[in-house]
């Protein structure tokens, strides 16, 4: 697995499993908490929607393509990724308003290293059989039954 550190310097974690012992406690933190966000239920399908697009899209396309959330879910998770500069939001002053969203090179980049991670899950779901998984709340089960599986990510990709 490949971490990046800077714009030009890559860490190979195999050849150093330390790499973290470099980070500031406020680094460790940040970047923990960037990690339990994006990794989160909706950012990464919303992102790979976004990338995918290729262009602008519009919030209603968005909530077309990702089966199972709704609109609420929808515009927070666009909101914190624009706040991660992961996407660009651009309102068109019409009326009605026009809003379009878009993946930013960042974002790119980010969704580019969940495509492994996805691909590795689908290869060792065997090893996972008969462990304990977190069973969703009865609410999440609709959401679950819509929802983008992990082969189709991989397929679409």
């Amino acid at each position: 697995m490949l971490y990046i550190l800077g714009r030009n310097q890559a860490l190979d974690a195999q050849q150093n499993p330390d790499f973290c012992d470099s980070l500031t406690d406020e680094q460790d933190e940040a970047a923990r908490q960037l990690l339990e966000t994006v990794a989160a239920k909706w950012p990464m399908a919303v992102l790979y929607e976004l990338v995918c697009a290729g262009g602008p899209v519009r919030f209603s396309r968005i909530r077309d393509r990702v089966d199972g959330i709704s609109q609420k879910v929808l515009a927070q998770t666009l909101r914190t990724l624009e706040s991660y500069r992961l996407i660009t939001r651009k309102v068109y002053p019409e009326v009605p308003p026009r809003v379009e969203y878009q993946a930013t090179s960042l974002g790119h980049k980010l969704q580019q290293q969940f495509v492994p991670v996805w691909a590795w899950i689908v290869e060792h779901l065997d090893d996972f059989q008969g462990v304990a998984i977190i069973t969703p709340k009865v609410d999440d089960r609709a959401d679950l039954e819509h929802s983008t599986s992990a082969s189709e990510l991989i397929a679409r990709h």
